[in-house]
Order: structure tokens, then C-alpha cells, then sequence
């Protein structure tokens, strides 16, 4: 059994109090950090699963053969860790360069369909988190000032409305021929 404390209680949140029970051999200090950072992450694999299940509904999946779930659930796995990783980055460096998250087009796009007008939102406007909210707020995200930062179900619903427009956008072009 693992017994862990946060030796002080942070102000904003109650201090980490966790009782682990584990049935692989913890022999020192550093088995138990090792065994409680695995412990850690499982909030984050739990979150990448719900996206995967809720957002790309895998369980939904009527395929004739195991080939082809697995490869469908390869597809999936990618969006899921985009959609779970942009969230994350927000959250973690809000003021980062967007390209390192999303593509030229998609910020165009963006730009084009919600430009900056002032609102709170618009002072990260050119950052990560500018783009991130507009395409949260293509998923329902209303953005106000006292909102929590875009979660991975408005982030789903915004990037796959996103995902639609640039391929009617695509289409359009090449019957358009441009």
C-alpha cells in the first residue's frame, strides 16, 4: 500500500491525499514515486479514453473485420491525442506560437470565420489560445471572462465543425476550379 500527502495544502484546492493499493513490489523511496507518477498519468490516459469513446464514438464502429477496426481505431487515436494534446497546451502555455498546433489554413479559416473584434478573448489574439477559442466557440464555447479554458468536448465539437468547413471549402474550390 502507498500512502501520499501533499505536505501543504495548496490555497486554491484541498491538499492530495492518496491511498494506493498496488500489487507490484514498491522496494524503495523511489518505487513509490515511480508507482505514484503512474498513478498520475491515468487521469490523463481515463481523458484520452472518454474523447475516444464520446467524441469518436469507437465503440459505435459496425465493421465487418478486426483489419479495419484497427485501422479505424488507429484514425481515431490520432484525433483523439490532437484534440487532447491542444487542449492540454492551451492550459499549459496559452501564449505559445499556434502553428505549433494548428495548420495555416485552419487559422485562416478561423480568422475569416470569427475575427478578432476586442472582446476579452481577442487580447491572445495571434497566440495558441486565441485559436483555441475560436475553435472552441465553434463547438458552443461562449468564451465570457470568467469562463474555465475550453475543455476536450467543446474542442471536439469545435474542431470537427472546423474539420467540415475546410473540406466543403476544398470541394467548393475545386468545383470553382481555384
Amino acid at each position: 500500500m502507498l500512502h501520499a500527502q501533499e505536505r501543504q495544502e495548496p490555497t486554491h484546492r484541498p491538499r492530495i491525499d492518496w491511498k494506493l493499493i498496488t500489487d507490484l513490489p514498491v522496494l524503495s523511496h523511489e518505487g513509490a514515486i515511480e508507482k505514484l507518477d503512474w498513478y498520475a498519468m491515468r487521469w490523463k490516459i481515463e481523458i484520452f479514453h472518454k474523447i475516444l469513446k464520446s467524441g469518436c464514438k469507437a465503440e459505435e464502429a459496425r465493421l465487418q473485420t478486426a483489419e479495419r477496426l484497427v485501422k479505424l481505431i488507429a484514425v481515431f487515436c490520432i484525433l483523439a491525442w490532437r484534440i487532447f494534446w491542444m487542449t492540454m497546451l492551451n492550459r499549459a502555455t496559452p501564449d505559445a506560437d499556434p502553428t505549433v498546433a494548428i495548420t495555416p489554413i485552419e487559422m485562416k479559416l478561423l480568422d475569416h470565420l470569427l475575427p478578432d473584434k476586442g472582446e476579452p478573448p481577442a487580447s491572445r489574439a495571434g497566440t495558441l489560445s486565441g485559436y483555441v477559442i475560436k475553435i472552441a466557440k465553434l463547438g458552443g464555447y461562449l468564451a465570457r471572462a470568467h469562463d474555465p479554458p475550453p475543455g476536450n468536448t467543446v474542442m471536439w465539437r469545435g474542431l470537427s465543425c472546423l474539420t467540415d468547413i475546410r473540406i466543403g471549402m476544398t470541394i467548393g474550390a475545386e468545383l470553382m476550379g481555384n
